[in-house]
């Protein structure tokens, strides 16, 4: 399945103008009446979902089913949409008036429909649910100066991080405790490649916003109207990394390298953490076995004590003819039992309380799947969503290019997110 945050900047910025210009459209809430979904659950429901027919079908078709045995005046109509073009789709169906009535989406893609009023405002429309779902889910589909949660949380993941025992080892580092905070990871990296004579580096990646979300920096004002990710608390996790990288602590190519580029580096046992899934210990164990026996699994660090969430979510469309009944289906499909089930066909984790104390997900049987899953599922319980939901990839971009500056020395680190700030706020104030 498709990593949990999809990003299209220019889709959604073409969204929000889209959907602002319908005729009808205002504040959240005010677009086709009220927020209340309290009536009779009947009519036809779409139901639109994004790239899940071709491998899950029998899943979905089953819970349309008990849906409309549950609730006999009511009916689906499942739509797939393939994930090439998706917010180009939510794009022209907002423009034209045609949104689903219920419909999967990620944060980044709620923000501009529930902007636009064309979502639901579920904690009016469905607040008596919310005791249900973890609240860092919950709360995943809040939205930066709106007030309320535009989605239900569906199915969540996150990203344990790999590291290999024998080369912590070798540079005198316990291999049985892993860094968990940023300070430990930069006294770890710094002795691994004074140990190594700079041949082993801990990384091979830059910090990302994930990585400043998790160091404890505040990424965006209150009011979602700029990033702050300048602070002085951001300022000192690059100047840290610029001294990894002085150090060889951070891989030369970290740079420039992808993570397909980062996880050979892992695999060839030159660089000695990195994140991962159950299908990269699959190969470990296929491709390189003295790495495999040597694995640790862990969270990534970070100062917070919470890991990173990838969350989508079903929103209900304010404009729906069938409020009821899409405000009741969209509960239906992620409700307790029908998210344990989606999560024991593929590697995903239910949003639902309680569910990640399931020994589906806190025992191990020996195979690689399970020594994955259940690492995930423990930190899942306190994670939350790190990134912006207002961060495009241009914005990625921009910082990125920022950090690289920082890191290589040709720009200080303040200076660095000074201006990347800057352009970051401009860009999304100019849309």
């Amino acid at each position: 399945m498709r990593r949990l945050s999809r990003r299209a900047a220019a889709a959604t910025a073409v969204l929000i103008t889209s959907a602002l210009s319908l005729t009808g459209c205002g504040a959240p809430g005010e677009a086709g009446g009220s927020d209340s979904a309290s009536g009779k659950v009947e009519g036809q429901v779409t139901f639109q979902t994004w790239n899940l027919k071709t491998h899950f079908k029998k899943y979905f078709d089953g819970v349309i089913a008990d849906f409309e045995k549950k609730y006999p005046d009511a009916q689906v109509k499942w739509v797939d949409q393939p994930a090439e073009g998706y917010p180009e789709k939510l794009s022209a169906d907002a423009a034209g008036g045609t949104l689903p009535d219920v419909v999967n989406v990620s944060p980044d893609l709620a923000y501009p429909l529930a902007k636009a009023g064309l979502a639901l405002n579920l904690e009016k429309a469905a607040g008596k649910y919310r005791g249900e779902y973890l609240e860092a889910a919950w709360q995943s589909h809040g939205m930066p100066g709106l007030q309320g949660v535009y989605a239900f949380p569906w199915y969540l993941n996150t990203g344990p991080m790999f590291y290999n025992k024998d080369l912590f080892r070798k540079a005198g580092l316990d291999p049985d405790k892993p860094p968990t905070t940023y300070d430990q990871l930069f006294r770890d990296a710094v002795a691994m490649a004074q140990k190594s004579g700079r041949k082993i580096a801990m990384l091979a990646s830059t910090p990302s916003i994930e990585d400043f979300g998790r160091y404890g920096v505040r990424l965006m004002n209150a009011q979602g109207t700029a990033f702050t990710f300048n602070e002085p608390r951001g300022v000192d996790l690059l100047q840290h990394y610029k001294e990894l990288y002085a150090a060889g602590a951070l891989d030369s190519q970290a740079l420039t390298a992808q993570a397909e580029s980062a996880g050979r580096k892992f695999e060839q046992q030159s660089v000695a953490m990195n994140p991962g899934s159950a299908l990269d210990l699959g190969n470990f164990k296929k491709d390189a076995p003295s790495l495999y026996k040597n694995i640790g699994i862990t969270d990534a660090v970070n100062n917070t004590g919470k890991a990173n969430m990838y969350v989508q979510g079903l929103m209900v469309n304010a404009q729906s003819k069938v409020k009821p009944a899409a405000v009741t289906f969209a509960h239906f499909v992620t409700d307790r039992q029908n998210q344990m089930a989606f999560a024991k066909q593929v590697t995903i984790f239910p949003s639902t309380k309680g569910s990640l104390d399931d020994p589906y997900f806190t025992e191990e049987d020996g195979t690689d799947a399970t020594r994955v899953r259940v690492a995930s599922a423990k930190s899942l319980k306190t994670a939350v969503n790190y990134t912006p939901v207002l961060l495009s990839d241009q914005m990625k971009t921009v910082l990125r290019n920022a950090v690289a500056k920082a890191v290589q020395g040709k720009q200080s680190p303040k200076a660095a997110l000074d201006d990347a700030v800057a352009e970051c706020t401009r860009l999304l104030k100019t849309g």
